[in-house]
């Protein structure tokens, strides 16, 4: 994930949400980018973005919606995963050429939303999701 993917995706989001939210953006190994809350989203949805994108990058899933539905009836391997993994859905890995380069994580709406926004900021950055 390049700086200037991140800020496109970035910009994606802040163009297209209904209300303020938080963006994160992820190389590969899950290490930031680029982020930013917006004027009004709550602090904690910083945070929550961050630990979305950082799930859909060290996952093996493509999301964290898939991961958690994965998951959603093994509490033994829930338990086992990497403590900073979130399974709110609204992060989205990021492929280029069939390799997974980063992730976007949005946090501020309801988790649907925050995929949706997460999907329209990879497509802006010229990425395809992940599969």
């Amino acid at each position: 994930m390049t700086h200037a993917q991140a800020l496109a995706a970035i910009r994606a989001v802040l163009e297209s949400t209904p209300r303020p939210v938080s963006i994160a953006v992820v190389d590969d190994h899950g290490e930031l980018v680029a982020c930013l809350a917006m004027d009004g989203a709550a602090r904690d949805t910083l945070e929550n973005a961050r630990r979305k994108a950082y799930t859909a990058a060290r996952s093996d899933a493509p999301s964290t919606r898939a991961l958690a539905e994965k998951v959603r009836d093994a509490p033994t391997e829930l338990a086992s995963f990497d403590p900073q993994f979130s399974f709110f859905h609204g992060g989205v890995a990021a492929v280029a050429d069939g390799h997974r380069v980063g992730a976007v994580g949005v946090s501020g709406l309801p988790g649907a939303d925050d995929e949706r926004l997460a999907l329209s900021a990879i497509a802006a950055a010229g990425l395809e999701p992940g599969a």
